[in-house]
């Protein structure tokens, strides 16, 4: 039965970034703005953490670094970052079947870091495999390493499945342990059906990932479809670890 004497919730809080926005580069204000509405819209206004940016530069990742996509992540993460992230810097991990050094994407700094980073180990002659394993435990060890108290939510790019999902697997079982989210996020125009298997599996302490298809052109994506992507379920895991004592 209606309530008439039931008080309408209160609005939530609007989210305030943790960047001013008149300290962030033109080329990012409109990203933040909508990176800003899509936590509102998922009841995570007033939301801190550290994003990591995680980019698959297998052989078949090719076109997508030639026409601009993966630099467009990047920047689309870094527009996420200053609205929940005060260091003005997203950690970017770049993987195929090797190891590859961390390094920063800033604010003064990210106009084609990409691009620089993927030549300088080589460009598309050492494009090799596919292992997830080896790009999950650099971003865990550098977040552990950093004592942050902030959750990381891990956007993890790649373009098909891995070649070592067995201990992919394991590594998403063991870090569900920690305060670390993998929101992943597939280029190609078909989805990948070991990320869906991830993003149901059983085993876990929490659900901690999610999965989000960009498609065969994923510039054609909408920034407010894509952070819609990465942080919805991220919004539900964030109560959930609470819970469980991961986070205060």
């Amino acid at each position: 039965m209606f309530n008439r004497n039931k008080k309408p919730a209160a609005p939530a809080a609007p989210h305030t970034p943790a960047i001013s926005l008149d300290k962030v580069p033109a080329g990012l204000v409109s990203l933040a703005k909508t990176a800003t509405v899509s936590l509102e819209k998922n009841g995570l206004s007033g939301l801190r953490a550290a994003v990591y940016l995680v980019v698959d530069r297998s052989y078949s990742m090719h076109p997508y670094f030639a026409d601009g996509s993966v630099q467009h992540l990047a920047d689309q993460a870094l527009g996420l970052s200053v609205t929940v992230d005060d260091d003005g810097t997203v950690p970017l991990v770049m993987f195929d079947s090797r190891p590859y050094p961390l390094v920063d994407i800033r604010l003064d700094q990210y106009a084609g870091v990409v691009a620089e980073q993927h030549e300088l180990h080589g460009g598309p002659r050492t494009m090799g495999g596919t292992q997830y394993t080896i790009a999950m435990r650099a971003v865990i060890e550098h977040y552990l390493a950093s004592q942050a108290t902030d959750p990381a939510l891990v956007v993890f790019q790649t373009d098909g499945a891995p070649q070592d999902q067995e201990d992919v697997r394991l590594q998403l079982v063991q870090s569900s342990k920690l305060p670390v989210f993998w929101s992943f996020v597939g280029f190609g125009p078909g989805r990948v059906r070991f990320l869906t298997q991830l993003d149901t599996m059983r085993g876990r302490l929490l659900d901690n990932a999610s999965y989000f298809h960009a498609g065969g052109d994923p510039r054609r994506i909408s920034d407010g479809d894509l952070y819609d992507g990465i942080v919805g379920e991220f919004g539900q895991w964030i109560p959930q670890a609470r819970q469980k004592g991961l986070l205060r």
